[in-house]
């Protein structure tokens, strides 16, 4: 029941946003839409940002189902991008609405698990630390977050499949790589 009003509130809230911005949205009218009492908005989230995090790490998380290992992640990026695109007006809206620092957050949380997943999985057999998989993890995170944020900086043209082709053929073998250099450093 918890998911079904948490799903009630973020349409009625994506239903909001195409009307008007973001700041201007209060929780009466995300529950007078949804026919829900603002009390049981309070029980599920902290304010309106809240539900929108929940939201955007919600369309990433099922974005990204089963496509966090080496032969699927190109998928699931492609997937992630597909999903912002798909609430373009949603992500625009937000965009413009919140702080970059709060949209980069809420990017990074859809975009590590996937990276970190192919990381755990190429290192699986090394002798690396948790410390280096995480930096490994989060420097890629850093990069595709900042090339998403670029794009929808621009309005999120159509071209997004070419830009994931660049991120997937500059990443080839970057992780490798990387782990590599790791647990060579380590024998120095």
């Amino acid at each position: 029941m918890s998911k079904i009003t948490k799903r009630a509130l973020e349409d009625a809230l994506k239903q909001m946003m195409l009307k008007k911005p973001l700041d201007k949205i209060t929780i009466r009218d995300i529950t007078d839409t949804c026919g829900i009492s603002r009390m049981t908005f309070y029980y599920h989230f902290r304010d309106i940002y809240d539900l929108v995090e929940w939201a955007c790490i919600e369309d990433g998380a099922r974005a990204l189902q089963g496509k966090k290992t080496c032969e699927t992640w190109n998928e699931g990026l492609m997937q992630v991008f597909e999903a912002v695109r798909e609430n373009k007006p949603f992500v625009l809206n937000a965009y413009r609405c919140i702080s970059r620092e709060q949209m980069e957050n809420f990017l990074f949380r859809m975009t590590y698990g996937l990276i970190r997943g192919v990381v755990d999985e190429k290192s699986a057999d090394l002798p690396v630390t948790e410390a280096q998989k995480a930096f490994i993890a989060d420097f890629y995170k850093y990069s595709f977050v900042g090339l998403m944020l670029d794009w929808i900086r621009r309005g999120m043209d159509d071209g997004y499949p070419d830009l994931v082709r660049d991120i997937s053929l500059t990443v080839q073998g970057g992780v490798d790589n990387a782990l590599r250099n790791f647990q060579n450093a380590e024998k120095i």
